[in-house]
């Protein structure tokens, strides 16, 4: 079994976090081997809600327009009790943003995009099909990995390995971590069923529904006519005996009543809300994805925590492997996606409690909330059907220099960005890149900052510009345009280059 050639990132699985993390890496000069057991990319829906900011990570890294005219663009949501409308919402009320709310869209396409997208890195990302990784050893200095193929074993060594090979990583059973957490005894009917007839743009979710006893039930609208089913079954429901295609049928049936309508995948689950004690693994084997965290599908928290996961490793593993910032940069990557997963935990976890009761207490609270929500706002704010995904902010962290105590009100330090509109028909986002820039609204960029520094500069920002941001603002952003720190003119460039270092990891 004889090595080949040595490769700075090894990433083990081609789904969408993997596909994402390699684009990126490429697009900072950094050269990726992906390895995947199986040979294209692989069928069946899965993951299909994509959120605003995904789509705007995937438009960088090129494949969001693609995203945008196949997928469904929707934003509101309906939750129903039996058969009435408790209330609707709104995820994206405010005008001027580029990127919709959510787009619905099967994971199939995703990974076929991003792999089209891989192809145009020759060089750079090379996609190694029906490449079962086997073995792995760690050392200080990168990861040794034995990888199984039809045509006999060879050793892949490289400086880095980034396990992106899902809920059941091969890499974490091979390394023996524990996956600490909790799993959930409810099983959910998961089925895309394609209609004859059209259905609205919109997530619906009933509780008790007519069609669906004394359980819970969601419907989104898909791509080709396809919908996704999902139906509670139960705690002691056989996951084999509820596949069957006699059993699925009646309960669509009722559902869809009149209309006609195709099974076209079918799958029971129950899920869990687990992670990893560490995502980093001595500096050189590194998780993401559900390798490293994995939550309910209720809030589409899982598909878009793992490309938030990779667009804030790229960046730092281009810096650490180029040698422009020092190796314990990669523990910052712990420190926030950690904390990222644990809110997707929390989230996951209080929306679990709400939608299937335990204890007769928490059935008597969920009863009383509903029969609120009809007439009253604050009750209607309790009602949980999985809180949307968000992304995470990265405030208090240690790569973010706080605002002083006397500093204006602006935008929030560690969000991420929101985009808006620029004069003529640009966006903001479009100025960015993939390193470090300062953004100045409205105000003159102090002499002595250093030329590896961008300044993009905005002296007459649009109305929601300027609302968004204020005038007379700088903001240090971050390559995966998280802001990291904001100053209020005039600025002194010590102060933004000392927050700069401190944002590469070079001076916390």
């Amino acid at each position: 079994m004889n090595p080949g050639p040595r490769c700075k990132v090894a990433i083990v699985g081609a789904g969408p976090v993997g596909l994402a993390l390699a684009i990126d890496c490429a697009l900072r000069g950094l050269s990726v081997v992906v390895i995947d057991d199986h040979d294209s990319a692989k069928q069946g829906s899965r993951a299909i809600c994509w959120s605003k900011r995904s789509l705007e990570i995937f438009d960088r890294l090129g494949v969001g327009s693609r995203m945008l005219d196949k997928g469904v663009t929707w934003k509101v949501g309906r939750l129903y009790r039996g058969d009435e409308e408790l209330w609707s919402f709104d995820l994206l009320p405010e005008p001027g943003h580029r990127m919709p709310a959510f787009v619905n869209l099967q994971q199939h396409y995703v990974e076929a995009y991003l792999a089209e997208r891989a192809a145009e890195f020759p060089g750079l990302i090379e996609l190694r099909w029906r490449h079962r990784v086997a073995g792995v050893a760690a050392g200080a200095q990168g990861a040794a990995l034995t990888i199984e193929t039809p045509h006999g074993p060879y050793r892949l060594d490289a400086e880095w390995v980034v396990a992106c090979d899902g809920a059941r990583s091969t890499l974490r059973r091979l390394l023996g971590l524990d996956f600490a957490g909790q799993r959930f005894e409810e099983r959910f009917l998961i089925a895309d069923v394609e209609l004859d007839d059209d259905v609205p743009s919109e997530r619906r979710f009933w509780f008790d529904p007519p069609f669906h006893d004394g359980r819970s039930a969601l419907l989104h609208k898909q791509p080709d006519r396809i919908c996704r089913v999902d139906l509670q079954l139960g705690p002691g429901a056989d996951p084999d005996l509820e596949r069957r295609p006699e059993n699925v049928l009646p309960r669509l049936e009722r559902m869809f009543g009149h209309r006609r309508f195709r099974l076209d995948w079918v799958s029971v689950y129950a899920f869990e809300c687990r992670r990893l004690e560490k995502f980093v693994h001595g500096g050189r084997v590194i998780f993401a994805g559900d390798a490293a965290h994995v939550v309910s599908p209720f809030g589409a928290r899982g598909g878009n925590g793992g490309i938030q996961d990779a667009d804030n490793l790229a960046w730092k593993l281009a810096l650490v492997a180029s040698g422009a910032a020092p190796l314990d940069l990669l523990a910052t990557y712990d420190e926030e996606r950690i904390a990222a997963a644990d809110e997707n935990i929390a989230n996951s976890a209080r929306a679990t409690a709400f939608m299937t009761p335990k204890t007769a207490i928490e059935a008597v609270f969920r009863d009383a909330v509903l029969d609120l929500a009809r007439d009253h706002d604050f009750a209607r704010r309790l009602v949980n059907s999985g809180r949307l995904s968000q992304p995470a902010s990265l405030a208090g962290l240690s790569l973010q220099t706080p605002p002083g105590d006397d500093a204006p009100a602006g935008f929030p330090v560690g969000a991420a960005m929101a985009d808006a509109p620029l004069a003529g028909s640009d966006w903001l986002l479009n100025r960015f890149g993939s390193g470090f820039a300062l953004l100045a609204v409205a105000a003159e960029p102090p002499p002595g900052l250093p030329q590896e520094l961008p300044v993009v500069r905005i002296d007459e920002p649009t109305a929601l510009l300027a609302a968004r941001y204020g005038k007379g603002m700088f903001y240090l952003v971050r390559p995966d345009q998280h802001v990291a720190a904001r100053f209020s003119a005039p600025a002194a460039a010590t102060a933004i280059v000392a927050a700069w270092r401190r944002a590469q990891g070079r001076s916390r």
